[in-house]
């Protein structure tokens, strides 16, 4: 009898041991809160497991949920390259090192006699992961640099897609994409369920219900269901703390957040026609707020969450580390293609949310080349 797709799951992590999960190179809340329940219900069960999210970095708000800080920007280690020598008649005394010239020299020692070439042998060793699930990615390119860098490891290993894309492009060995799941975090709760219930604790439960929580702004979008109801009141009785999730999500806006919020709202611009609003901001901007390029996510989280006429929202913002680029970031509704309405700017991400960067460029120009490109293709 053929195994379902949870069975078969259940096999897969019951027989590997150095497990990676990766989420979208542009992440979201609910993204991270799946991928570090993941970690922590799988270390429960002695695998060794490594977060790895392209671009990463840490949201102020997220700090509050356990193992956020373990999440890096890159694979290291990923395998080893092996010298062998025969000592069976030659034992070794020293062994040092230096790098000349961009070369590698390793010395060896005998205590007598020589070494000979005959004497070495080279091996490489295989991956260090055995399988690996990814995180709201609707292909393997959504995964960025972390993809794109290991391209072999990711047709040599097992993956498991977990997404609520209609998008999707089920690249994985198994796929579950929940269409009808509000976030990511509440498929991860319900598979979790049915492999073993008891390894969820307090924080898996907490990290969980946060996803559910911030992708659903607390259970006010249209697509929230009885069954995600239920859900939230069983990660409650297993421990998740709302109050710590809303105060966290909601209610701890710095005053330099809300101060580039107020610059992005001075600049913005819409064409209703299309649904389409955008806004930029400068360098300037950013110095007189006091802010950081990494409030900028909450910013878009709350013009999606708060903008429901708008189809399309784009961010534009200059680099705040002295390089001359322009970063921008793109979201869009179901009906259209982020990624395909930035193709002129080699953009990464999905359908639904795109991110690029353009040097050389004022910010101004590049305002009005992406807007102008955009609206060309829509008119279309």
């Amino acid at each position: 009898m053929a195994l379902n797709e949870v069975q078969q799951l259940k096999n897969l992590l019951e027989s590997n041991k150095h497990i990676l999960l990766v989420l979208n190179s542009v992440q979201n809340t609910d993204a991270i809160c799946a991928a570090v329940a993941w970690k922590k219900w799988l270390e429960k069960q002695h695998k060794q497991v490594d977060i790895i999210a392209d671009n990463f970095i840490l949201p102020k708000n997220l700090k509050f949920i356990v193992d956020t800080q373990d999440i890096q920007p890159q694979i290291s280690h990923l395998q080893k390259f092996i010298l062998k020598v025969d000592v069976t008649n030659v034992k070794i005394d020293t062994l040092s090192y230096d790098i000349k010239d961009s070369w590698l020299s390793i010395y060896l020692t005998p205590k007598q006699g020589i070494i000979t070439k005959n004497q070495l042998r080279t091996a490489q060793s295989g991956p260090k992961y055995d399988l690996i699930i990814t995180i709201n990615a609707q292909d393997l390119e959504s995964l960025g640099k972390v993809f794109l860098s290991n391209t072999d490891l990711f047709y040599k290993v097992p993956v498991i897609n977990f997404d609520t894309h209609p998008g999707n492009e089920h690249f994985g060995q198994l796929n579950f994409v929940e269409l009808n799941s509000t976030s990511t975090s509440e498929t991860v709760y319900k598979i979790m369920n049915q492999l073993s219930a008891s390894y969820i604790d307090a924080d898996i439960a907490t990290a969980l219900l946060a996803g559910m929580i911030s992708q659903t702004q607390s259970f006010k979008t249209t697509n929230v269901t009885p069954y995600t109801l239920n859900t939230a009141s069983q990660l409650m009785n297993l421990g998740a703390d709302r109050e710590k999730i809303v105060k966290h999500l909601f209610r701890t806006k710095s005053i330099s957040s809300l101060k580039i919020w107020g610059e992005a709202l001075t600049h913005m611009e819409s064409d209703p026609s299309i649904g389409f609003i955008w806004t930029t901001i400068t360098r300037e901007d950013f110095t007189r707020a006091g802010a950081t390029e990494d409030e900028l996510k909450e910013l878009i989280d709350e013009l999606v969450n708060n903008s429901p006429e708008a189809k399309l929202i784009l961010l534009l913002y200059e680099n705040t580390r002295g390089e001359n680029k322009v970063h921008g970031f793109l979201h869009a509704d179901k009906q259209r293609d982020a990624k395909m309405l930035l193709q002129s700017f080699q953009p990464e991400g999905n359908k639904k949310t795109a991110s690029f960067a353009v040097t050389n460029k004022t910010l101004k120009e590049v305002e009005l080349e992406v807007v102008g490109k955009i609206k060309k293709i829509l008119a279309v």
